[in-house]
Order: C-alpha cells, then sequence, then structure tokens
C-alpha cells in the first residue's frame, strides 16, 4: 500500500505537469504558480480542518525558507515545462535526488571524511554526465537555457527537501506543511503578476487552458499528500526509488499527448539519471535513513 501511495503520487505530479504545459501557452509563469498556489491553499484548509490539524505553526520563519526556495523552484520547474519536452523536464526536476548525493558528498569532504564518499560521488558524476546526454540533443533547438533553468529546477527541490526534513524534525506535520508551501506560492505569483501586468482575463484564453486551472492546484497538494504519506508510513528506501515512476509517466505523457520527439541519446541520458538517482537513493539512505521525499 505505501509503494502505492508513491505511484499515486508520482503519477499526480505528472499530470499536473501536463496541465501546466497546456495552460502555459496562454498563461503567464507567474500566473500559473499564483493559481497552483491558490487552489492548494484551499484545498490544504479543508484537509487540515477535516484532520482537526491547527494551521498555526510555532515555526513560522522555517516555513517562509523553505516556501521561498519551493517556490523558486516550482517557478524554474513551470518554466521547463513550457519550453521543454515534457519527459525532459521531469527527469530534470528529479535529479534533486542527485543533488542531495551531491550535498551530503561535499559535506563529507569538507569535514575530511571524503574517502567514505567515494561510490556516492560516483552516482553524482554519473547524473551529470545523463544531463550532458539529454541536453546536447536540443542545442540546435535552443533549448539550452531552458535545460538550465530546469536543471537549477531540481536544485531548488534539493534545497527545499533538506528544509523539510528539518521541519520534520521540530515536529511539523506534513498537512502543514504543504498548505505553507501552497500559501507561499500563491503569494509570490499574485506579487509577479503585479509587476508583470495583472491577470489575464479568462475570456482572451482557450478553454483548453483555462479548464487546467483548478487542477493543476489540486494535483499538486494531492502529489504532496500521497508522498508524505508513503514516507510516513513504508519504506524510505523502497518509496524513494518508486517516486522516479513519474518520470515514467512523464515520458508516456509527452510522446502520447504532445508528440514529442526525442532522441535516442536523450532517452539514454534519461536513463543514466534515473540509475543515478537510484543508486544515489541507496547508499544516502544509508547515510541518512528514514528521510522524507524530494517532493516537487
Amino acid at each position: 500500500m505505501q509503494a502505492l501511495w508513491m505511484v499515486w503520487g508520482s503519477f499526480f505530479f505528472a499530470t499536473m505537469a501536463v496541465g501546466i504545459k497546456i495552460a502555459s501557452s496562454d498563461f503567464s509563469l507567474f500566473e500559473l504558480v499564483f493559481y497552483r498556489g491558490v487552489v492548494s491553499v484551499i484545498f490544504m484548509v479543508l484537509v487540515l480542518r477535516a484532520r482537526g490539524t491547527p494551521l498555526r505553526t510555532p515555526v513560522p520563519m522555517m516555513h517562509a525558507w523553505r516556501s521561498l526556495i519551493g517556490v523558486l523552484s516550482l517557478g524554474a520547474w513551470f518554466y521547463a515545462i513550457a519550453h521543454l519536452p515534457l519527459a525532459t523536464a521531469m527527469t530534470l526536476n528529479y535529479m534533486s535526488g542527485v543533488w542531495v548525493a551531491a550535498f551530503i558528498a561535499g559535506g563529507a569532504l569538507l569535514y575530511g571524511q571524503g574517502q567514505r564518499q567515494g561510490p556516492l560521488l560516483a552516482t553524482v558524476l554519473m547524473g551529470f554526465a545523463g544531463v550532458v546526454m539529454m541536453l546536447r540533443p536540443t542545442l540546435d533547438q535552443n533549448q539550452l537555457f531552458a535545460g538550465l533553468i530546469g536543471l537549477l529546477s531540481g536544485l531548488g527541490a534539493a534545497l527545499a527537501y533538506l528544509q523539510v526534513t528539518a521541519l520534520g524534525k521540530v515536529g511539523e506535520p506534513e498537512g502543514r506543511t504543504v498548505f505553507y508551501f501552497s500559501l507561499g506560492s500563491a503569494l509570490v505569483g499574485i506579487i509577479g503578476v503585479a509587476f508583470t501586468g495583472g491577470l489575464t482575463s479568462w475570456a482572451e484564453v482557450r478553454w483548453q487552458s483555462t479548464i487546467w486551472l483548478i487542477p493543476i492546484g489540486v494535483l499538486g497538494a494531492l502529489g504532496q499528500w500521497c508522498m508524505t504519506r508513503a514516507y510516513s508510513r513504508g519504506s524510505t528506501l523502497l518509496v524513494a526509488n518508486l517516486q522516479y515512476s513519474g518520470i515514467v509517466f512523464g515520458a508516456f505523457y509527452s510522446l502520447v499527448l504532445f508528440g514529442d520527439q526525442i532522441p535516442l541519446l536523450g532517452w539514454a541520458g534519461m536513463g543514466v539519471i534515473v540509475a543515478s538517482g537510484l543508486l544515489a537513493t541507496v547508499l544516502r539512505t544509508r547515510a541518512l535513513p528514514d528521510t522524507p521525499p524530494e517532493v516537487p
């Protein structure tokens, strides 16, 4: 059952990415961040009230820092989704596991324990080799910048993951963490909209884009909820590896819904990144057991 929760979470995130890609043709980046946040806020308020969890938190600054990093990562991911094949954008965001491994290996080197982190460092290098393989075929299509932004989204997700870990250690409920992240998304989104010309009138856009505005918020909240539930009740190693099913869902959507043409070298790069992420998860779980997921 715990494995199923993780697979469902990955499915929800991949489906949300479909909505972002479709809606990005009519709505700006800040508008998408705003709608993603405000719908999730409403959804999480209903969930928290039903479960009797208060909204008030004893660590508001920790939530503020986690939300800031998370929103920057979310915005970068949305940009990558709008400008890259969906499978590519999904894979770059899931580089967060490799980034966490890089942080662990870097910390070990800083404290003179690098000799123990050779295998973990190898998975990091393997992951970045996969990035080079995946982005190189897109150079002729002027997609390198979007690829770098997508890579930064994975870095931001890794930093947010570390903050989520800290919040869990001080006893913050997962639902409240999701709520404050959604609130931060809504606030940053509306501020960005105010500085970039205001909200687009729904009457001026295609109905295919409009109908996705509510689902992207609900799907995002459901994805985070399913993943945190899987980690709280199951084997950390098992569910962490199953999160990469999101790349499979993304690749399916990319081919079937958008007809994206990804060269063989690009698919090989995706495979290398998944393999490096799985290996990094195994190695870092030994060093940091029972840690939560890198939630997009």
